[in-house]
């Protein structure tokens, strides 16, 4: 396809979303089709007017909130300054809004992204205000969800503002600075700053745009002779100047330096120009300490003193999760750089796109999950989780051909869908060593080369001829697995996987080597990319892998800047969400999914406590007390054996005895202890549920009875210690409780003699101990998603349901949770499913604690030998990874 061909096609989507825009309602894909006929014949466009109306309709159909913000309301701060004044002419923010829509962006995501930008604006200072100030924020969003278009938008607005001087930190790699770079240079300075051809490229296009001054390029990080020969000082522009760094100490200290030399007045600092500084890897914060260019503690402290120098700044940190570091991890910081940069004015948090593929449909919607994820088995084989640079790579694990395969396949059917002008991009990250990495490349060149060869030889020959080959065979057997619903028939596909394989092309993502994964170069070309991308840390860090389908990554990590960032695989999958396929350890799995859940649920702690009227600092110290931040951040924080004292705060959360013992006696005493109060009726009436039983409001003292008698695996009693305190702790406030029954009838429930019908479970692995085995619970989940609903009144649904519309979702367990308002026990007997039943019935426990109390925490001692028994090794540390820029 020429480039002037996928030009015009862009043209036509951009003025299609922009005609469907002035129709008085949401228009249906008829009204599309139509519009788009109407369109075609008068601008004679002859491309593929299916394909454009498909992207065109997900377009139009993507909806996205304003979000929410916790700001300190006992500060002297004008949220509406930039309203009242009516100076601001907005050429920066206006000339961003059109690119986005030449971009084929839909205009209602295009005005709510505009709307989010004036708050955060907002939450800044005035750029005209007089004196010295200092504004510092925190920006939640989602991984590979369009923070970098949020901010984006925000500097455009700052610009028009006022603001004179923008630093964008844009992560450790060479790669990510770049893309960086090249996405400000469309959207806001409006010229490519590649020095061998700075033309006009985005907002450039624009008549008579006013470009800002870049002191960096696509090629060069910020260099102090290239600064110097230009003699330039700061405030000398009248347009603004923006700076793209890499978050290293070198590069920091180089800037500092600069400013302080060419630009600080006689007491040292820079008085008259507003300052932004946008922090994209505010998470980057605890990687690899043996590094000196990336010691956390001196990044900080450079980012500090940088905003030192100036009389009138304002810093936002991006983070893809609530966990922020600057939560969970002050150890990063020294204490008054920890000061500095906590973000005590504002903590805004994004809302994702109706659109978005992220977590909640990879790991939480169970329907979704089961077709998107693949379970690898095979790999500890081949290269297991414990391997050096050094190791012999002797072969690659069958699920890895299979998931190429799936790629190739996936490749074909969206290039059936119209889709060859769009990237297309599979994603292998197995190893933390770059020599590693450069063998499984080679191992897959191997197979692709066969692979192409097959399909050259066999595509158009006749099935029965095509189906004695070994390859062909292979890709048939997942084609009627995973693809046989996709809208074409094996015929179809057969014949279009010659041009799919074709454009195959294979890259070692990393520091040390010369392939540039540039999606920029063959849009220019008028071509796409079809993709597979090998590597490490490089291709977990913020690099945006353009339409990404298949990811395949067997990686052991729990420390927490490789946590949700290695999840590449969400963004936006218009029109091939049902092609997608990540594969991953089992472990992995269950360790996205928990971690996904508990993100979730703070961001609905977020909107609580934005009804409150509770701070920033307050959100800030019950996440630093949320029992995930220690398993997130624990190597960091504790040496072999050593022991520490946290304080837990489980307000809004459930805590599940998802350690399961198979200890009979254990298990036979547990079902006794549950017979026996049953018996009793814990005191109260017993109220049928559409899944067994509820008694409410019992005494505190029955449950803590109960709790305390009812046996855990040793691995799970400081957790259970934990929970129960911290019940005691809210007892003065809520002292009583609910309780739930759960009970599967037909699964040897007996209700005369008080026994439950067991849930099934899978068990994610055993537990080796040498106090008794335990098994692990999928997910870490006991309870059925939606089981905290049983019991509640008609009004207290009804108001889940309300509360969940508010922020655009069916009612969860959190909803419930909030409207039950006290306490609640969920008693189960699980009945383990999979390869090896183990038991036939394990009795579990979860209790349900209500948010709002936000202040109350419990002291818990742990040390790395817990940690490693509660949720298992935790090897493969950053601190080991050989993938850094020098």
């Amino acid at each position: 396809m020429h480039q002037n061909q996928v030009e015009n096609e862009k043209n036509f989507a951009s003025s299609l979303i922009t005609a469907l825009a002035l129709l008085p309602s949401t228009p249906t894909r008829s009204d599309v089709e139509e519009k788009a006929k109407i369109l075609a014949a008068a601008f004679s466009f002859t491309g593929n007017i299916e394909a454009i109306v498909t992207e065109v309709m997900v377009a139009i159909d993507t909806r996205m909130g304003t979000g929410v913000s916790l700001v300190d309301a006992e500060a002297d701060h004008d949220d509406e300054w930039h309203i009242k004044r009516k100076d601001i002419l907005w050429t920066y923010s206006e000339a961003y809004s059109d690119f986005l829509k030449k971009e084929r962006w839909g205009s209602d995501v295009i005005q709510s992204l505009s709307d989010v930008g004036d708050k955060i604006l907002g939450h800044l200072q005035d750029p005209t205000s007089e004196g010295s100030w200092d504004r510092r924020g925190l920006v939640i969003g989602h991984v590979q969800s369009g923070k970098t278009a949020n901010y984006m938008g925000v500097i455009a607005k700052a610009a028009d503002a006022g603001y004179k001087f923008i630093i964008v930190i844009a992560g450790i790699h060479n790669n990510l600075r770049k893309q960086t770079q090249e996405r400000i240079d469309e959207g806001f300075v409006g010229r490519s700053s590649d020095p061998e051809n700075r033309v006009p490229v985005g907002v450039g296009l624009t008549p008579n745009y006013p470009n800002p001054a870049t002191l960096t390029n696509i090629h060069d990080d910020f260099r102090k002779d290239t600064a110097d020969r230009s003699g330039w000082k700061i405030n000398d522009f009248s347009k603004p100047i923006i700076l793209v760094i890499k978050k290293n100490v070198s590069t920091l200290n180089t800037l500092y330096n600069w400013l302080k030399e060419m630009n600080a007045q006689g007491d040292g600092r820079i008085s008259d120009v507003p300052m932004l500084l946008i922090d994209d890897e505010a998470d980057n914060a605890s990687i690899n300490t043996n590094k000196p260019d990336l010691d956390p503690t001196k990044t900080n402290s450079k980012i500090r003193s940088i905003l030192g120098l100036f009389a009138k700044s304002c810093y936002i940190g991006y983070t893809a999760t609530p966990f922020a570091n600057i939560f969970i991890n002050p150890e990063a910081y020294d204490e008054d750089v920890y000061d500095e940069l906590f973000p005590r004015d504002f903590i805004y948090c994004l809302d994702a796109p109706t659109t978005y593929f992220g977590p909640n449909k990879v790991f939480l919607e169970e329907e979704k999950s089961k077709k998107i994820l693949a379970p690898i088995f095979d790999c500890e084989n081949y290269l297991p989780f414990k391997h050096l640079k050094d190791d012999p790579v002797t072969g690659l694990p069958p699920s890895l051909y299979t998931a190429i395969n799936q790629f190739i396949l996936a490749r074909t059917i969206r290039n059936l869908r119209g889709q060859s002008n769009k990237h297309c991009s599979m994603m292998v990250n197995v190893s933390r060593f770059v020599v590693i990495q450069n063998r499984v490349r080679d191992f897959i060149s191997v197979f692709v080369r066969k692979l192409k060869d097959a399909v050259k030889t066999n595509y158009a020959m006749p099935e029965n001829v095509s189906s004695q080959n070994n390859y062909m065979q292979e890709l048939k057997a997942i084609y009627l697995k995973e693809y046989a619903l996709c809208g074409f028939g094996w015929d179809a596909v057969k014949l279009a996987l010659f041009d799919a394989t074709e454009s195959l092309r294979l890259f070692v993502v990393n520091s040390k080597s010369d392939e540039a994964l540039d999606y920029k170069k063959y849009e220019l070309e008028g071509s796409s990319l079809t993709a597979i991308a090998v590597g490490g840390l490089s291709l977990s860090r913020g690099l945006t892998i353009e339409g990404l389908c298949v990811s395949y990554m067997y990686r052991n990590t729990r420390m927490y800047d490789t946590l949700m960032q290695m999840g590449r695989w969400f963004g936006y999958r218009p029109d091939f969400e049902d092609l997608c396929k990540v594969h991953l350890a089992p472990d992995s799995i269950n360790w996205y999914a928990h971690i996904a859940e508990a993100s979730e649920e703070l961001r609905m702690q977020i909107k609580r406590m934005r009804r409150a009227r509770l701070s920033p600092k307050q959100f800030g110290l019950y996440v630093k007390a949320h029992e995930d931040s220690l398993l997130i951040t624990a190597p960091n924080k504790m040496r072999a054996g050593e022991k520490i004292k946290v304080n837990y705060n489980f307000s809004g959360r459930l805590v599940e005895s998802y350690i399961l013992p198979t200890d009979e006696t254990i298990n036979r005493k547990n079902e006794e202890l549950i017979a026996q109060h049953w018996e009793d009726g814990f005191g109260e009436d017993i109220i049928p549920t559409t899944k067994g039983w509820t008694f409410q409001n019992v005494p505190f003292e029955t449950i803590e009875d109960f709790l305390t008698r009812f046996l855990t695996h040793p691995s799970f009693a400081e957790k259970k210690l934990a929970a129960v305190n911290y019940l005691r702790a809210i007892s003065e406030q809520y002292p009583v409780a609910d309780i739930l029954l759960i009970s599967i009838e037909g699964n040897g429930q007996d209700e005369q003699n008080y026994q439950l019908g067991t849930q099934g479970r899978s068990s994610a692995k055993r537990i080796p101990d040498k106090s008794g085995d335990a098994w692990q619970a999928s997910k870490f989940r006991v309870a059925s998603r939606g089981d905290e609903g049983l019991g509640l009144t008609e009004n207290q649904r009804q108001q889940a349901k309300e509360d969940a519309e508010k922020d655009g979702k069916k009612p969860s367990d959190f909803h419930y949770r909030t409207v039950r308002d006290k306490p609640l026990l969920m008693i189960h007997v699980l009945g383990p499913v999979g390869k090896e039943n183990f038991q036939d019935r394990i009795p579990a426990f979860g209790i349900s604690f209500p948010p709002g109390n936000y202040e109350t925490e419990v002291e818990v001692v742990a040390n790395t030998i817990w940690v490693t028994k509660m949720h298992g090794d935790i090897f493969d540390s950053p601190d080991e990874e050989d993938d850094y820029d020098e």
